[in-house]
C-alpha cells in the first residue's frame, strides 16, 4: 500500500471528537448519562437507558415536560449527542443555558455540543464560561484545546493540553489530543511520542490505539501500524481497526474538497 499523504487535506471536523473519538475530555456514551440524571424522577426512577434511541425518547419526554429543568436538559442533550443528533443537542442546550444563566454544567455540555457540531470558536467561548482560571476543569481545558486545533491555532491548543496535564498527569485522552495536535501541524515524530505515552496508560481506550496506528501509518510504517491496531484484540475488533486504519490513510490521499473528518480524540470527553 503506497502511503502518500497531505495533512492539509485532512479536513477539520468534530469528533477532534469525532471520527476517532468524540473530548469531556470524544463522545459521551450512554453509560455516562446516570452521572447527570440521578435526580430526575426521584429515587425510584428507572435506570438510565443504554440504547441511544431509547434514551432520546425517555429523556426527551422528561425535557418536554419542563424545558427549563436543568437536569432534564442535560440528560436530553447528552442522549441526543450520543445518538448523533448534534444540531438538535446544541439547540436544546442553548435554550437550557438561556433558562438557567450561569449554570456551569449546562455551559460545559453546551460547549461540547457546539464542538460536536463544528462551531469551534463558539464552543471555545462558551467553555471559557463553564470554568475559571482559579478553578479549571482539565476536561474542559482539553476540549478547548481541540477546538483551537480545529481552528489552526496549534501552539495555543498545546498550552491548554499542558495545563490539563498538570491537573491530570498522564491522562491518555489529553495526551492523545496533544499527539493529534502535532499531527495536524505535520510534526509526526512528536505526535508519535505523545501517542505512545497515551497508549502506555492502562486507561487508554480504542481511540488512542487507533490514533497511534494512524500516525505510525502516516509515516509509511503500515505493517507496524497494523500490528498496533490489532494487538490483543478479538478477530472482529482487530479487523474493524485495520479497516478503519486503511480508510483514514486513504482519506489522506483524497482529492481536495472531499468529505473528510479530522481524527481527533475528543471534543467532549477524553478517550
Amino acid at each position: 500500500m503506497r502511503l502518500r499523504f497531505s495533512l492539509a487535506r485532512l479536513v477539520a471536523s468534530t469528533s477532534l471528537v469525532a471520527v476517532v473519538a468524540m473530548g469531556l475530555g470524544g463522545c459521551t456514551g450512554m453509560s455516562k448519562l446516570s452521572d447527570v440524571t440521578g435526580g430526575i424522577g426521584g429515587p425510584r426512577a428507572e435506570a438510565a437507558p443504554t440504547d441511544p434511541v431509547r434514551a432520546v425518547e425517555v429523556y426527551g419526554e422528561r425535557y418536554r415536560a419542563n424545558p427549563k429543568d436543568a437536569d432534564a436538559a442535560l440528560a436530553y442533550g447528552q442522549a441526543l449527542r450520543a445518538n448523533g443528533q448534534r444540531a438538535q443537542a446544541a439547540a436544546v442546550l442553548e435554550q437550557a443555558t438561556i433558562a438557567n444563566p450561569g449554570n456551569r454544567a449546562l455551559l460545559a455540555q453546551y460547549g461540547r455540543a457546539l464542538a460536536d457540531n463544528g462551531n469551534f470558536q463558539q464552543a471555545y467561548d462558551v467553555l471559557s464560561k463553564a470554568h475559571s482560571p482559579d478553578n479549571p476543569d482539565w476536561r474542559l481545558l482539553s476540549v478547548q484545546g481541540t477546538a483551537l486545533d480545529q481552528m489552526g491555532r496549534h501552539e495555543e491548543a498545546r498550552s491548554y493540553y499542558a495545563s490539563a496535564l498538570k491537573i491530570a498527569p498522564g491522562d491518555p485522552g489529553v495526551l492523545s489530543n496533544l499527539g493529534l495536535s502535532y499531527m495536524l501541524s505535520k510534526d509526526l515524530p512528536k505526535a508519535e511520542e505523545a501517542l505512545r505515552q497515551a497508549y502506555a496508560s492502562p486507561r487508554a481506550g480504542i481511540r488512542v490505539r487507533q490514533n497511534l496506528g494512524l500516525v505510525v501509518g502516516l509515516q509509511g510504517r503500515f505493517a507496524e501500524a497494523e500490528t498496533i491496531v490489532k494487538a490483543d484484540l478479538p478477530p472482529d475488533q482487530a479487523a474493524a481497526n485495520v479497516a478503519y486504519l486503511k480508510e483514514m490513510l486513504s482519506r489522506s490521499d483524497a482529492p481536495r474538497g472531499a468529505s473528510n473528518r479530522t481524527p481527533v480524540a475528543s471534543l467532549s470527553q477524553p478517550d
